[in-house]
């Protein structure tokens, strides 16, 4: 039986991670309480196992805040001491992030009831210490869409792809509207000759041909995209030795739509393929001279 246990803080993603799961052909139980999971685990690798048919080759076991976090520690390691063998795969987010969710749903925080939610996130982290410190994944989703969050279950738990607990945001950006304030990294292709100012470039955006061919006509690109590539590569392990699990990659031009864009998304390319790691990329300012021109 493969056994992951789905976890990680409240807001995060998990009961959509379940519904994925279960889509792959996971049983998949929610909140089941901490001291039922070692009698859960048994159930099915003992007397189901010898029923024909009756063999569950895939389970998840969702613990959250409801579940009793104070008191998980002991049940998995008495499956540990089974040899029963489990997975720990951990959402987390930004503390802003999941403010921003809870207060969008208008749920309570399941540790905050009446009180802050940010006291409840507080909480949460240190009750979930245990189960991060020990998880096989960590998924970071405060800039993931659900499509992002699907993607990502799918390399992991259908194709098998190797993770590095690194989730890599690849953003371009306009200087004029702003540095990004999550940004890791930031980079600017300024210095590259700007499509806006020809008459037939400038309404059209890096993800259009003719602006990606005159951008990457030039030698200083294709020199800023090797060196800047090469250097991601070498960071990005380090990063993951040092627990980080989230980098946000900002790439920027004056208006971001044209050289910043056609930058990212050649980045975007590279590091996918010989990525380990879950990528995205998004293009923060692409369409902001256009609304601004059409507001006037």
């Amino acid at each position: 039986m493969k056994l992951v246990i789905v976890t990680g803080m409240s807001g995060a993603g998990k009961s959509s991670t379940l519904k994925m799961m279960e889509d792959l052909g996971y049983f998949c139980i929610d909140n089941l309480p901490a001291p039922l999971i070692e009698k859960f685990a048994d159930l099915f690798t003992g007397p189901l196992a010898e029923v024909p048919g009756g063999e569950l080759g895939k389970v998840a076991i969702g613990i959250d805040a409801r579940t009793g976090l104070t008191t998980v520690r002991k049940p998995l390691e008495n499956l540990k001491a089974l040899g029963i063998d489990y997975e720990i795969f951990f959402l987390d987010a930004e503390d802003g992030v999941l403010v921003k969710r809870f207060k969008e749903t208008r749920r309570a925080h399941p540790l905050a009831m009446e009180g802050r939610i940010e006291d409840g996130i507080a909480e949460e982290r240190k009750q979930l210490k245990y189960l991060r410190k020990n998880a096989t994944y960590i998924l970071d989703t405060s800039h993931m869409l659900i499509r992002d969050l699907k993607k990502e279950i799918n390399d992991i738990y259908a194709a098998n792809k190797n993770y590095g607990n690194l989730y890599v945001n690849i953003l371009s950006f306009g200087f004029k509207y702003g540095i990004p304030a999550d940004a890791d990294l930031v980079f600017d292709v300024r210095f590259l000759p700007n499509p806006f100012y020809i008459e037939e470039l400038k309404n059209d955006t890096g993800k259009d041909k003719n602006v990606h061919d005159y951008v990457m006509s030039f030698e200083e690109a294709h020199t800023f995209l090797k060196k800047l590539q090469d250097m991601i590569l070498f960071l990005i392990p380090n990063y993951v030795k040092e627990g980080k699990n989230q980098l946000v990659i900002a790439v920027g031009c004056t208006g971001g739509k044209h050289r910043s864009v056609c930058l990212a998304e050649e980045l975007y390319k590279g590091l996918s393929e010989a990525a380990e790691y879950g990528i995205r990329i998004e293009h923060r300012d692409i369409d902001k001279d256009t609304i601004r021109q059409k507001g006037r």
